[in-house]
This record gives C-alpha cells, structure tokens and sequence, in this order.
C-alpha cells in the first residue's frame, strides 16, 4: 500500500539530472528480446555464411578420428593426448560461430543503452537473498507480465514454425534415399528457414518489448513534485544562501562606495531621499563620474560623510533623480546631463573660489 501511494505521488516526469544518475546506477531502458532478436539475427546470418565452412571443419575433424580410429591407443596418457586434441580441433572450428554470437549479444546491449559502466550493479546485494523479498519478486506484477510474456512469445513461434514444418514432413519419406551430403544441404536449408522465421517473430515482439520496458523506465523514475523541487535547489543553491550571499556583495559594495565619497567633488541631492556623488578630473576624465549613490537611508549616509570630509552638498532634485536612475557607479554622466551637471560643479568651483579668496 506504501508503495502505490509512493507511486501516485510520482507525477512529474523524470529530469536529464535524474536519468543520468540513475543511468550512472545502472538503471536503464534494457529489452531481453531485443538482445535475443540480435543473437538470432547473427545466427541467421552465421548459418547462411559461416556454418557451411563450420560443417566443413567438424567433417574434417571427425573424420580423421573415424578413419583411423586403429590408431590410437587406449593407454590412459595416449587417450587422454587424443581427447584434447579432438576438443582443440572442435573448439577451433565453432569459435567463429559462437564468437559471432557474443559479438551479436554485446552490440544488442549496446545499441539499447549505449557504453555503460555501473560497478554498483554487480554489487552483492544481501537484501536480494532474503526469502520473502524472493517469493514477492516471483509474484509480482512485472514477473507476472514477463511470464505471460515467454508463453506469447513460445506460442507465436511455435505456430510459425510448426506452418513451416508441415509441408516439409514429405521430406522424411524421401532422406534415406538421399546421399548423406544431401541430407546435411536440405537439414542446412530447412534451418535456415525456420530461423528466418523466428527472427521475424522476434523482430516484432523486441520492437512491441523495447518500447514497453521505454515506458516502464520512465514510469519508474517519474519524480514527485518535491523531489523536483529538491534537485531544482540542489541546481541552483540554495535560495536562503544566495540571498546571504547578496546581502554580502551589496554590504561590500556599499563599504567601497561610502570611501570613495570623501574623493567626490559635489554630492547633488534631492534634497533627502536621493543623493549623487559625483567626481571629475579634468585631466583623466572626459566627464564627470559617478562614485556614490543612494536613496532614503544610503542617502542620509552619503550626506553624512560628506558633510564630515567637507564635500559641497548642492539641493537639485531633478538632476539627482536623474542621475540616480541612469547613471551606474564609476560610470561617466550621460551627454543629456552635461550642461546640468557643469552649473553645478561651476557653482561649487565658485564658492571654492570664494573661499580660497
């Protein structure tokens, strides 16, 4: 019961991040039959290419051990010489075939999920050991359908091959007076054949199995709406810690610009909730620079320094309004301000002036 509601929260449907990591796990999309369809299919071909010359071996092999059976001895040391040399001499023939079978098998594999590497799938796992768990696996819904499965895929291929086989039955009358290299062309024919058949049975039911596991993967690593959540935070960081890590980049900030202040030579405001300090060399600059600005509380902080290092203060709350919103730090004015900005650094080199006189 756990487990199906578990199941029925699962409704979003599976991440990139969370197919890889299961892929990196070993849980992927594999169809047996699609591994026994490309084994059949190499078979098929292997009897069409490759088993005559196998034939042509084992013929060779076994009669030389036929022809002079005489000549071997019977001693302990001489027979066992003799049975390693026919068992050489036969796996020396079939490896061809059976290696074209394995190659068959690994490409089946890989053409599904590509190259894989899981170490943590051939772990041993004592928790698979335990009896009920075992008797559950047997009587599960999946074991049930794979099952059901294996008597479809018996009784498909059963019945394509016992059409085949029916109207070949008249031959049986006609072997024993064939020639015995007769007999082996027609038994190669007849294999042939009924292969063929099977791998057009297989191809079908791979093709519908291969699709169903496809779906069945995917249901399997469906996602609930907070595991979502979880990998999506995981992705990006936490929201609390990145707002931590703003409030330090803007603290920062504010420190580097509350020094650079003290350097300004007006500080223009609006006259309390907007405050621009601006800077100009006339030698290093082409126009006046923005070292410091700030609204409401910042701005109250920008006067205050000001006001302790001596920097003019100037009330123009159109130009500081304006400033303030299109004019970042250390960036220069924008041309539309220059005659604005030049009264008043004018103005303040005049009572600068003054002063000084």
């Amino acid at each position: 019961m756990a487990e199906e509601q578990d199941d029925a929260s699962k409704t979003e449907e599976p991440t990139s991040r969370r197919l890889q990591k299961g892929r990196e796990q070993g849980q992927v999309a594999v169809s047996q039959e699609v591994k026994s369809l490309g084994i059949l299919a190499a078979g098929a071909l292997a009897l069409v290419f490759v088993f005559p010359a196998t034939i042509a071996g084992l013929t060779r092999t076994s009669r030389v051990f036929l022809e002079q059976a005489h000549a071997f001895s019977i001693e302990p040391g001489s027979a066992q010489a003799a049975m390693a040399s026919l068992i050489v001499a036969v796996a020396h023939d079939v490896a061809l075939l059976f290696g074209i079978l394995m190659l068959a098998a690994l490409a089946a594999s890989m053409v599904q999920t590509g190259l894989l590497w899981a170490p943590g799938k051939i772990k041993p796992d004592l928790s698979k050991l335990s009896l009920i768990k075992g008797v559950k696996r047997m009587l599960s819904l999946k074991a049930l359908m794979e099952f059901a499965k294996g008597i479809i895929k018996l009784v498909l291929v059963g019945a394509v091959a016992f059409a085949l086989a029916l109207p070949l039955i008249n031959d049986l009358e006609m072997l024993p007076a064939i020639p015995l290299s007769g007999v082996l062309a027609r038994m190669h024919q007849v294999a042939i054949i009924m292969t063929a058949a099977t791998v057009a049975v297989m191809l079908v039911v791979a093709s519908a199995d291969y699709l169903f596991q496809r779906q069945d993967h995917t249901k399997q690593m469906r996602m609930t709406k907070q595991e979502v959540r979880d990998e999506h935070r995981q992705a990006e960081g936490d929201p609390h810690v990145k707002a931590k890590i703003r409030r330090l980049r803007a603290e920062r900030s504010r420190r580097r610009m509350m020094a650079a202040v003290p350097t300004a030579d007006v500080v223009i405001t609006n006259p309390t909730h907007f405050a621009v300090a601006l800077a100009y060399d006339g030698e290093s600059m082409s126009a006046p620079k923005v070292v410091a600005k700030g609204v409401d509380y910042i701005a109250r902080q920008i006067r205050e320094v000001a006001e302790t290092h001596d920097v003019p203060i100037v009330e123009n709350p159109p130009l500081a309004r304006a400033l303030h919103a299109s004019v970042d730090l250390d960036e220069e004015i924008p041309p539309e301000h220059y005659h604005a900005v030049a009264q008043v650094i004018g103005y303040v080199m005049r009572l600068k002036g003054t002063a000084t006189g």
